[in-house]
């Protein structure tokens, strides 16, 4: 199955800004940011077609998956 992933901001850094992974039916949300090599604690807003995920969330064909690091501001 193929997702896209889209990453966000300080997640860019060293990866990209969005790209197509491979996997099978039973990859969740926590397996895309561990094969990024992305901590969970920087993987603070996750979004499944513009819906809010999990790291449990079970992926779909078709799939977009946006990764966004904690926000800050004041």
């Amino acid at each position: 199955m193929k997702i896209i992933v889209k990453l966000f901001t300080t997640l860019r850094r060293g990866r990209f800004d969005q790209s197509v992974i491979e996997g099978d039916e039973s990859m969740v949300v926590r397996h895309v940011v561990t094969m990024l090599n992305i901590p969970e604690k920087e993987a603070a807003i996750l979004f499944i077609t513009s819906r809010y995920a999990e790291l449990d969330t079970v992926l779909h064909e078709g799939d977009t998956f946006a990764i966004f690091p904690p926000v800050g501001g004041g």
